[in-house]
């Protein structure tokens, strides 16, 4: 194994299975490899040719819970005009990158939970539904043959995290609104802007409205500026990862069903991409690259995509 698979592999989420090796034969029908498994029957999986780590109940249960990503609807809010409401985890990740996680998550949100892991790279254990262990089989596979991701994740601001709730809101609705960030301690050099909610420029009363507030902070940063931008939905959110050898974009659809007509810009100048789904490449649309940004349309987007840019 190489050191760029293996490292790749580093970041997969890992399936959370109780059951004994008897049941082998469901786990590689569906293409499962990696699983997590009580200590006394780690040796077990591992002569059967599985991945297996260690994980008792007591240390499953200590792992913080991530919420069920996707839509949901909003308690009071019936109005069909309003945002959606997107239930998305990246943020928890970025707070705390060194945290382990764990997800709980009911059938047909397996394939959105395991790719949210993977983009965001979390120490991550996945409990899922058997139905769903097909699909997320197909897509570990893939994320099993992607070389490692070049460079570190792309921020436009960094926010001074004091561990606060209303923090970790404005994270959030940053990520929501695909305005990366980077947490820091202290306001750091790197960002021209720098968010410390309770001082003058940020005051505790504008962060109390999180959308609000995301709004003025992409105002202040301008448009021109921005990382990257999403046209044509509200409920994708991407992660952007930047190197020496190009660039590779993941994108995460929160929305449930398919979508067509997705356009994406890109900070960056990248004369190709090539772009893949459960390991089909498929091909960027109307792709452009000038002025300093990279542009391409998306025809249809399932659940998850990975775009590599060179």
């Amino acid at each position: 194994m190489t050191l760029l698979v293996a490292a790749a592999l580093a970041t997969l989420p890992c399936v959370y299975w109780t059951q004994g090796v008897d049941t082998r034969a469901t786990l590689e029908s569906a293409g499962i490899k990696r699983v997590c498994v009580a200590p006394d029957l780690v040796d077990a999986w591992r002569s059967a040719g599985f991945t297996a780590t260690p994980v008792t109940q007591e240390d499953f249960d200590a792992r913080e819970a991530l919420p069920v990503p996707g839509v949901t609807a909003r308690a009071g809010v019936a109005s069909p005009t309003r945002s959606p409401w997107v239930v998305a985890n990246g943020w928890r990740v970025v707070r705390t990158p060194a945290a382990k996680f764990k997800y709980d998550v009911p059938a047909g949100k397996g394939v959105l939970a395991a790719a949210e892991a993977f983009a965001y790279g979390g120490d991550v254990v996945l409990k899922i539904d058997p139905a769903d262990l097909a699909a997320v089989g197909r897509l570990l596979t893939f994320l099993e043959s992607l070389s490692e991701a070049p460079g570190e994740a792309a921020a436009d601001v960094g926010v001074v995290d004091d561990g606060s709730e209303v923090t970790g809101e404005v994270m959030n609705l940053l990520t929501r609104r695909n305005l990366p960030f980077r947490a820091v301690r202290s306001p750091s050099p790197d960002y021209r802007i720098n968010i410390a909610i309770g001082t003058p420029e940020y005051p505790q009363a504008d962060a109390a409205n999180p959308s609000t507030f995301a709004l003025k902070i992409r105002r202040q940063l301008t448009d021109d500026q921005r990382t990257l931008r999403v046209f044509g939905s509200e409920v994708v959110i991407c992660r952007l990862t930047r190197g020496a050898g190009g660039a590779r974009l993941h994108v995460l659809n929160y929305g449930g069903r398919a979508i067509e007509g997705l356009r994406v810009r890109v900070r960056g100048a990248y004369a190709a991409g090539e772009i893949r789904s459960d390991g089909t490449a498929l091909k960027l649309e109307d792709y452009a690259s000038a002025g300093g940004f990279t542009e391409f349309s998306i025809s249809r987007l399932d659940t998850y995509a990975v775009i590599d840019l060179r």
